[in-house]
């Protein structure tokens, strides 16, 4: 699908740049006009993609990186794309399960993937173990006067 516009950038997995992603992604899809709730959701699924990066993905390697990709795409739609190189997820379908956590022993609610599910119009998460995991969202934008496109 043929992209309007798009930003990639890349950065530490510290958890102190979860907020520069969100901001970031919401200040580039700011060109959409979208409502103030829309802004929220994509803020809330991008912060959990980041989060689960840098918790999970890299949990043991301390210099990995993030890399994010925005795209406004026809229909008010905007893609976003979370990617890291970590420890991967071995089966996708249990880690996408509410409550299952990869780190059982820490206090995580294992919501991430629940939480970015509903926040979005379309998830895909696609990952290998040693390859690292990728987070795939889709949101179309209503804008704030109730329209599309």
């Amino acid at each position: 699908m043929r992209s309007l516009n798009e930003l990639r950038c890349s950065f530490p997995a510290r958890s102190e740049n979860e907020q520069f992603a969100r901001t970031a992604v919401c200040a580039f899809a700011a060109q959409l006009d979208p409502t103030v709730e829309e802004l929220a959701d994509l803020r809330t699924a991008v912060s959990e993609a980041v989060t689960n990066a840098v918790v999970h993905g890299y949990r043991s390697v301390p210099d990995g990186v993030i890399s994010v990709t925005v795209r406004l795409l026809p229909d008010s739609v905007i893609y976003v794309r979370i990617a890291d190189k970590g420890c991967g997820i071995a089966d996708i379908g249990q880690a996408m399960q509410p409550l299952w956590s990869g780190a059982p022993g820490e206090e995580r609610a294992g919501l991430g993937f629940t939480v970015m599910q509903s926040f979005t119009d379309s998830l895909q998460v696609s990952s290998r173990p040693g390859t690292g995991t990728t987070v795939t969202m889709r949101k179309r934008i209503h804008h704030a006067d109730g329209s599309t496109g």
